[in-house]
């Protein structure tokens, strides 16, 4: 009884018909290679596989439908875990603030008792007159009666006078004793209570000078933060290189050749390496995987979602890459600006900055305001939009993802345009360079002020920058205004890709540029 073959068998052997030696030296070495991977190779090698080979009903009806359901419970599984975590954050922080509600209760009872006690002590000595001049009439009195003669009333009385006098010293000495004995809450404790010692001595740390060999820089105090570096420098010790980083931030790039990728190569390629979207969600990391270019044959997918998530995994580790920069280089400038004295290539590096962000006069403050990452979800819906979630002439031809214009520069002639109309859209040679321009557009051209600012006053209050929250200020990006910023927050909200803003790339030593 002959065994059935396989669909893969059936490739296999299809490959030996033809005498495909690449899929032979595979097997030959023991390499198990996917269906798709077989079907690739022949198709690359001209072909033609049969249509009775394809038995993939059961993949079809069957294995996908279950797939999908697997991923959509799976889904409402992290959906419902998120509501969960909200709910005990919740109930944590309203039981730290009744904590400290309480503790502010007993603490303000605590010095209105101190306060009463205070003015308590303070009635004594008035008290005591007045328990004297009534003994010392009293005992007047008293011995005027017994020895029927007159007696002194003023020498009595500073007699029992002077008895108070001594019965009250002796009291006070007593209580002072117990009152200054360890652990005694005053007044003064109460407040040494809320202001701690070591707070102090921390901020009255004497400034140190910085260290060449390890190159940290140690706090200072508000006097030298104030000081703003010296922007001039000799015309010899411009051409000196600039700082370089640490040499464990440094990664290796591994460059393929140009393999014409295809999106079914592509989409295997993501397979292989465990790049999944819901993971990225799920620990805020991706994997440092840099195209050059968008497949050309991606609109021919017919899913609109897979469609959808092969763009997002293309440009996502494109748009956090330039963020991170940034975010390394606005750390540098709070150094700089730290510091004392600054080095000739400090000061080299500071004006190549002042340059690229297009600041007069050497202000640093509109340094750091304009030298800021754009939120990842703003970034990708706007691509998505500019770039028909990357299958525009524009996007495929230049590498343009988001629409820029030119007037002067190397551009692409849009078909249909107004007759009074000059401008081009700008050509990049790599989809990184298009994401680099096109943050450095929103940081420095005046139609985005209103961003900056807004992005600004996240930072004054150490909240994380919203996308959602700047779509309002892209009115001037495109001709059609509002009715524009309302379709990016569209793609916002729909697609989720506010779950990509606290993305991070993950720490590898090699970093995979692919060219398509």
């Amino acid at each position: 009884m002959k065994k059935k073959l396989t669909y893969r068998d059936k490739l296999i052997e299809l490959a030996y018909i033809y005498n495909v030696r690449e899929i032979q030296e595979y097997i030959k070495r023991r390499k198990n290679l996917t269906t798709g991977q077989i079907e690739l190779i022949l198709k690359k090698n001209k072909i033609v596989i049969p249509k009775e080979f394809n038995t993939s009903f059961f993949k079809e009806n069957i294995s996908k439908p279950i797939s999908k359901f697997k991923s959509n419970l799976a889904d409402y599984k992290e959906e419902k875990i998120k509501d969960k975590n909200k709910f005990f954050r919740r109930v944590e922080n309203y039981k730290h603030d009744t904590s400290r509600k309480i503790n502010l209760g007993f603490s303000s009872l605590w010095r209105n008792f101190g306060r009463g006690a205070v003015n308590t002590l303070n009635i004594f000595p008035e008290l005591g007159s007045t328990v004297t001049k009534f003994f010392g009439k009293l005992f007047t009195d008293v011995f005027y009666s017994i020895y029927n003669q007159q007696v002194d009333q003023k020498s009595v009385r500073n007699v029992v006078f002077g008895f108070f006098i001594i019965v009250g010293v002796t009291t006070a000495i007593i209580a002072t004793i117990n009152y200054l004995k360890p652990g005694s809450m005053n007044l003064e404790n109460i407040e040494a209570e809320k202001t701690p010692p070591k707070i102090e001595k921390t901020v009255k740390k004497p400034e140190v000078k910085l260290d060449k060999k390890t190159e940290k820089i140690k706090p200072q105090t508000k006097k030298d933060e104030t000081k703003k570096p010296q922007l001039k420098a000799k015309k010899d010790e411009t051409n000196k290189p600039l700082l370089k980083t640490k040499k464990d931030k440094k990664v290796t790039e591994s460059i393929l050749p140009d393999l014409n990728l295809k999106t079914e190569t592509v989409l295997n390629l993501f397979e292989d390496v465990n790049y999944d979207l819901n993971k990225v969600r799920r620990d805020k990391k991706v994997k440092p995987i840099y195209f050059t270019q968008f497949p050309r044959d991606l609109d021919e997918l017919q899913s609109v979602k897979l469609k959808k998530e092969t763009f997002i995994k293309i440009v996502l580790p494109l748009i956090v890459a330039e963020n991170e920069k940034i975010l390394e280089d606005r750390e540098k400038l709070k150094k700089i600006t730290r510091k004392k004295m600054t080095s000739d290539n400090e000061k080299q590096w500071l004006r190549q900055k002042l340059l690229e962000y297009k600041v007069k006069n050497g202000k640093v403050e509109e340094l750091e305001k304009k030298m800021d990452i754009i939120p990842t979800s703003l970034a990708l819906a706007q691509a998505a939009k500019e770039s028909g979630w990357g299958t525009s002439r524009f996007a495929l031809e230049g590498n343009a993802m988001f629409g820029q214009w030119t007037w002067t520069g190397n551009g692409i002639e849009p078909l249909f345009k107004d007759k009074s109309k000059t401008h081009k859209i700008l050509k990049f040679p790599i989809l990184r360079a298009s994401v680099k321009s096109y943050i450095n557009n929103l940081n420095t051209h005046k139609s985005y002020k209103k961003l900056r600012e807004i992005r600004s006053q996240f930072r004054s209050k150490n909240k994380r920058i919203e996308g959602l929250k700047l779509t309002e200020t892209l009115d001037n990006y495109a001709e059609t205004g509002k009715q524009y910023t309302k379709v990016i927050a569209q793609i916002i909200k729909e697609n989720k890709l506010t779950d990509f803003e606290p993305v991070t790339l993950t720490k590898s030593k090699k970093v995979i540029e692919i060219t398509s």
